[in-house]
């Protein structure tokens, strides 16, 4: 496992590049890796895919999908794919301090 610093702590990192260990997760650490995934800031619309993502993982120990969460998180497929370009469900999932979604190549 690689290991990173994020927001002044070293943080390991799995094979996908996720956070190996849910605990090292704090808002802090979310907005340290946005930008690595080509999001130079949060909005409150990113919070609500985040905070939806995490509340479904600690229920479930899964992230949702994108198709869960176009339907339950309150934010469509267009604005989702507007606010995490590129692998919306893969890049909330990383920035949310949770493994890639099983669903994601």
């Amino acid at each position: 496992m690689a290991a990173k610093e994020y927001a002044g702590k070293m943080i390991e990192l799995d094979t996908d590049g996720n956070l190996a260990n849910l605990t090292d997760w704090n808002e802090e650490i979310a907005k340290a890796l946005a930008p690595e995934e080509g999001i130079p800031a949060l909005t409150d619309r990113h919070w609500v895919v985040i905070n939806y993502m995490r509340k479904e993982f600690q229920a479930k120990s899964d992230a949702p999908s994108i198709r869960k969460l176009t339907k339950e998180s309150g934010v469509d497929t267009k604005e989702l794919y507007a606010l995490f370009p590129g692998g919306p469900a893969k890049k909330a999932a990383r920035i949310a301090g949770l493994p890639k979604p099983k669903g994601c190549i």
